[in-house]
């Protein structure tokens, strides 16, 4: 099955004009850094700064330009094994957990890479075919995918730092206010969940639409909250072992698990891309692993919902919300009635282990290789974060990490079963 091809334009606005934002908007998050910032893995899932800048050129020179673009110059012969991320059937790649040992090319050179593929592209994307259109769609959501974890690798990397320092004083703000917390309904039933046609662009993994069943469920109105996390705590919850699957019970062990990721000992306050601050008890909690998602769940008396309840749900609410745009780059609470939070803040578990959907096919050609192979021993989340940009997410999108991670801005929603 082909993948919809995006139309000449997203929401209004030309291709070449998409481009040049995207591409800046990269450059822009990078601001705050210095290059002995940009150089740095803080651990073998995150990557430099400077290795995602120029891996993402890699991916318009590799599969955009180099088979679309006559007479195009290759910046670096060497960049193809430098840069290349999983794509097995391109060629062979630099390790991953050794992208922080790369020094050279310096970061200037990646700017110079990044302004000579960007001299090629726009151009291209002027005078672009459909078939060249998806191409660079495809290219600048996938950049936008760096975006966030530019993001969340800086802040791991930043958190390593026994100064604490900050990537932007004037984030992660304090809430003003939160609703209570409270259930809603949802009825059962036959169900289509999946990417519609014309929905515009989609990965594939998000196809096709297809039915599914559902009993009837509740969701909680928002999130759970950093206050109420804490009282899972408080209450021994990292030390009670019947709350947690085996493989979780393992990790809370082997790694010492007492609290969420980034919070300081004290259990009041936490690291943020502002520095340290204060934990916002009536933020959304993030940075919580599947395992700990689901503990708090059971301990809760509730579940986690799965990705088709979560869609189901999150398809009848507005996708407005708190992401990267806003500056703050860190959950908040939030007051409006209904469902909220669907979309920006933190990416919500579900309990949907991240596998293809009926009749779900790869795109054509290594491309095939950025989504479907992958499809084994990871879970879903959905909604988006407050790193994510904000014209990237749908309520079809599926994001997916494995049950361990945690420096991701990942957090939960509770659902629960109507008798």
């Amino acid at each position: 099955m082909s993948m919809p091809l995006p139309s000449i334009a997203e929401a209004g606005e030309a291709l070449a004009a998409r481009y040049r934002r995207i591409r800046r908007r990269s450059l822009d998050l990078c601001r705050p850094l210095a290059p002995e910032d940009m150089t740095v893995q803080s651990m073998p899932d995150a990557s430099p700064a400077k290795w995602h800048l120029a891996h993402v050129t890699w991916f318009f020179e590799r599969f955009v330009l180099q088979p679309n673009s006559p007479g195009y110059r290759i910046f670096n012969e060497a960049y193809d094994h430098l840069f290349n991320s999983y794509y097995y059937t391109v060629g062979q790649m630099h390790l991953r957990p050794q992208r922080g040992l790369i020094s050279r090319p310096t970061v200037a050179e990646v700017m110079d890479y990044r302004n000579h593929v960007d001299h090629a592209m726009v151009p291209l994307c002027e005078a672009a075919d459909d078939a060249t259109r998806f191409l660079v769609t495809l290219g600048l959501h996938h950049e936008q995918q760096h975006q966030e974890l530019l993001l969340t690798d800086i802040k791991h990397m930043l958190a390593q730092n026994p100064m604490f320092p900050a990537y932007d004083e004037a984030a992660a703000q304090a809430s003003d206010t939160q609703t209570g917390l409270h259930w809603i309904g949802f009825p059962g039933g036959l169900q289509e969940i999946g990417a519609e046609a014309g929905d515009g662009f989609v990965f594939d993994n998000e196809t096709p639409r297809h039915r599914v069943w559902l009993e009837e469920f509740e969701l909680a109105n928002r999130p759970v909250s950093h206050g109420e996390y804490q009282e899972f705590i408080e209450d021994g919850g990292y030390a009670t072992a019947d709350l947690w699957l085996s493989d979780g019970w393992s990790a809370v062990q082997s790694g010492d698990w007492r609290r969420p990721l980034y919070w300081q000992e004290d259990d009041q306050h936490l690291f943020t891309l502002g520095g340290i601050k204060a934990i916002d008890r009536d933020a959304p909690v993030c940075h919580l692993s599947y395992y700990e998602a689901d503990a708090y769940a059971r301990w809760a008396g509730a579940r986690l919902p799965t990705e088709a309840e979560w869609e189901i749900a999150a398809r009848q609410q507005p996708a407005g919300g708190n992401f990267a745009e806003s500056g703050w780059f860190h959950p908040r609470g939030g007051d409006t009635p209904g469902l909220q939070q669907c979309f920006g803040d933190t990416w919500e578990w579900t309990a949907s282990a991240y596998a293809p959907y009926p009749g779900f096919k790869p795109l054509a050609g290594s491309l095939g290789e950025y989504n479907g192979k992958f499809m084994c021993s990871q879970m879903v989340l959905r909604g988006g974060s407050c790193v994510s940009p904000g014209d990237h997410l749908r309520a079809s999108y599926r994001n997916f990490f494995y049950p361990h991670q945690r420096w991701q801005f990942s957090g939960l929603r509770l659902a629960r079963s109507v008798p």
